[in-house]
């Protein structure tokens, strides 16, 4: 899929919203790419699924055991990976605020897992989630994505393949634009 299929996808599905958002890193954009919403179709996010697994090489790829995604917003992208990959898909949670397996979820020691996000800004979420598979006895081989939007800059000391990279800037709280400061600011995200 070529960058504006994607965002096609996005747009068709009223996922890609414009006004004043403050993100789950906590940095301020006048975009936000609500990825439930163009995962709410099961055929589009197989579609979806399908399109980031090519971006993986066919030898890493190979040596997957299981996939694993962070809640919320990985969740729906990770089972659709792990059906591209026909792999088992886990997520982690986060109740009292550190990322760990639940449910009876659990990973064999040494599993080559792979990471799967919706959209990457800073790269916070992900590294906390790495390390979380690593103290659950995996190790992340790599992280997949939909939507890198860190214009390249996070480190996730893992390979790192998403389906499209989008330059929106995105602002610290004492950097915001006159334009952006002057729309009421609005949460979507996930996290409080």
């Amino acid at each position: 899929m070529t960058q504006d299929e994607v965002l096609a996808e996005f747009r068709a599905s009223g996922a890609l919203l414009e006004g004043h958002f403050r993100l789950s890193s906590g940095r301020h954009s006048a975009h936000y790419l609500q990825c439930a919403r163009v995962l709410m179709n099961p055929d589009r996010a197989a579609r979806l699924a399908i399109a980031v697994a090519q971006q993986i090489p066919r030898d890493l790829r190979a040596s997957i055991d299981a996939v694993v995604s962070p809640a919320m917003g990985g969740i729906i992208i990770g089972h659709e990976m792990g059906r591209a990959l026909q792999k088992d898909a886990m997520f982690l949670e986060r109740p009292e605020g550190k990322f760990h397996l639940r449910r009876g979820f659990a990973l064999e020691k040494g599993a080559r897992v792979l990471m799967v996000e919706d959209v990457v800004t800073t790269g916070l979420s992900s590294r906390e989630a790495i390390a979380a598979v690593g103290e659950e006895g995996g190790k992340v081989v790599a992280e997949v994505a939909l939507v890198d939007r860190s214009n390249g800059e996070a480190d996730l000391g893992v390979p790192f393949f998403p389906l499209v990279a989008l330059n929106f800037p995105t602002y610290a709280e004492d950097e915001l634009p006159a334009e952006l400061a002057a729309i009421p600011v609005t949460k979507p995200g996930s996290r409080a």
